[in-house]
């Protein structure tokens, strides 16, 4: 079982080009399996030997141990794709996880904030520093691309192109798509970089080099991020649940809100499936109602 998990994850490294956070979450969801398995049958059984039984077992023992629906869909999607390649590499004859039914999903809309709430966020880091040129940068660029904090931390010199006003970006499964910048986040990323220190090594890169960098000069981690963005959020008086991911939530339900099509929005995304995308109409429509209801005179 082991050794198949780490043919497997080779092969989502160099021949399915997946994320370093991809393999990462492959890793711990079969791991996870394993160590289950170990603790409860007291040895690692083959591939082959595991029934549905055994995997409804596990995906029960998730559910008691409180795991998320989400997280629970997660860890059973990964056990299919590893059975997938085991079939094709001949490690099993079967996908034991196939019949597994994923947990009912609760679908929570996102948490959108208004156009006044952006403005107050974009103007919350202060223009007289350095730090807070590239805090204003980092946030507008997000919002004005719709960027996913990965995405955003992953800009390089050469992405961007200020002259046209776009950004190339890289998003899950390193697939690139090429985003629109506005003008406003156009001029917050030429403010910072005026004042920008890299570190030499990082500064030697070229157009390699990070777009973005913490106060040693450095390429920046997402995790930086969500620190910088939850002082500004304070520092703005708004919502403590706001993530770096409301921004791009914000992003794709205000074009919707403005007559994008939605087709549109997909693109700009990088959603493979539109029904991703479709979340945003229900809040767009959710919005809509509480407009029509405080309007109408006879909504109520």
């Amino acid at each position: 079982m082991r050794s198949g998990i780490a043919q497997f994850l080779r092969y989502l490294a160099t021949e399915r080009n997946a994320s370093d956070l991809t393999i990462k979450a492959y890793r711990e969801d079969l791991f996870g399996l394993i160590d289950w398995l170990e603790t409860t049958r007291g040895k690692t059984p083959r591939p082959d030997s595991l029934s549905p039984q055994d995997l409804r077992a596990f995906q029960a023992a998730l559910q008691e141990a409180g795991y998320a629906r989400t997280t629970i869909a997660r860890k059973l999607a990964s056990l299919r794709s590893f059975y997938r390649f085991a079939i094709r590499q001949g490690i099993a004859t079967e996908n034991p996880a196939k019949p597994l039914r994923n947990p009912r999903q609760q679908r929570k809309l996102p948490l959108v904030l208004s156009t006044a709430e952006i403005g107050r966020l974009l103007s919350a880091p202060p223009a007289n520093e350095t730090a807070g040129l590239r805090d204003r940068a980092i946030l507008e660029t997000m919002y004005s691309a719709g960027l996913r904090v990965s995405e955003l931390v992953g800009l390089r010199d050469g992405d961007l192109d200020e002259s046209e006003q776009i950004i190339r970006v890289r998003g899950k499964g390193r697939k690139e798509r090429i985003s629109p910048l506005g003008s406003y986040a156009i001029k917050a990323i030429k403010r910072y970089r005026r004042k920008r220190t890299r570190h030499p090594k990082t500064d030697a890169l070229g157009r390699q080099a990070p777009v973005f960098v913490n106060r040693f000069g450095r390429i920046l981690t997402t995790r930086s991020v969500g620190r910088m963005l939850e002082k500004h959020i304070a520092a703005a008086g708004l919502d403590s649940r706001i993530s770096p991911h409301s921004l791009r939530h914000s992003f794709a339900t205000h074009l919707l809100d403005r007559g994008a099509d939605i087709r549109s929005v997909q693109e700009l995304l990088g959603h493979k499936s539109l029904a991703t995308t479709q979340i945003y109409t229900h809040v767009s429509t959710a919005n809509l109602r509480q407009v029509y209801e405080r309007a109408h005179p006879r909504a109520r």
